[in-house]
């Protein structure tokens, strides 16, 4: 993975690790959007890409929705 670079990536997160369990379950939420298509899923469970993407590769459409700020995290308390 060439694009979005890490360097920018680590600037909408703490740490390395969050970035791979934010990006990893933001995958997971678009695998489950494009696979339940048509089946009336509610966008509550699966909500559908928040960008237009060139790549069709789950994961990498959650990083670059990462890079642009589209996905917001916090810790649970």
């Amino acid at each position: 993975m060439i694009e979005p670079r890490i360097d920018d990536l680590l600037d909408h997160v703490d740490s390395r690790y969050a970035l791979v369990i934010v990006a990893a379950k933001r995958a997971r939420q678009i695998n489950s959007y494009h696979h339940q298509l048509g089946e009336g899923m509610g966008f509550e469970v699966a909500p559908p890409p928040l960008i237009e993407s060139r790549s069709k590769n789950y994961l990498t459409m959650a990083m670059e929705e990462v890079a642009q700020a589209k996905i917001a995290y916090t810790y649970p308390a």
